[in-house]
């Protein structure tokens, strides 16, 4: 029985360079969407774009994670309104600068991981996702201290946000292991 979704279904399943060009143009919406929403968290309020990162490092493959962040990031560059405070150059070379350029290199290295088959069990899986989530604060981090001291960059831009980064790298392990079960599910049908 052919449903309402198999048009899409057949799009999706299918790969060439229109798919992924959509996909691309989607995922930097979601991102730019990802930065805009705040959630009520402790002790800071959380944003969702590192969990997005992830979730195309994991979800998206290497054809389309690294260039969604990387138009995600142009878009920004040129003053689109996608980050979730500021937008141009000048912004991206500010405090947020690494975490920015944190977030190409995690799509990057989590779809590299997971192409290569590194993501065979849970272990491994928590592994790569806690990696990419490193990377953004690491880079993040490494950038903030070149402009405020490497004491006060902990302080403010690491440390606030691991409760809420331990949820998305929580949240993402979740997904990848229910999409394991639906594939291997459907695969058993």
């Amino acid at each position: 029985m052919q449903t309402a979704f198999a048009p899409l279904r057949a799009f999706a399943a299918r790969p060439s360079l229109a798919r992924d060009a959509v996909l691309v143009v989607l995922g930097s919406v979601l991102l730019a969407i990802s930065a805009k929403v705040q959630v009520p968290f402790w002790p800071v309020p959380m944003t969702m774009q590192t969990f997005v990162v992830l979730m195309l490092g994991a979800h998206a493959g290497l054809r389309v994670a690294a260039p969604t962040v990387a138009l995600y990031l142009i878009e920004g560059a040129v003053g689109l309104p996608v980050f979730s405070t500021g937008a141009g150059l000048a912004f991206m070379a500010g405090p947020t600068g690494g975490y920015l350029a944190g977030f190409l290199l995690s799509a990057l290295f989590v779809s590299f991981a997971f192409a290569r088959g590194f993501n065979r069990n849970i272990a491994t899986t928590s592994l790569i996702i806690l990696l990419g989530d490193i990377v953004i604060l690491g880079l993040g981090f490494s950038w903030l201290s070149t402009l405020i001291g490497v004491e006060k960059a902990f302080a403010v831009g690491v440390l606030p946000f691991l409760p809420a980064e331990a949820l998305k790298i929580a949240l993402t392990i979740a997904s990848v292991q229910l999409a394991k079960r639906r594939v291997t599910s459907d695969d058993a049908a």
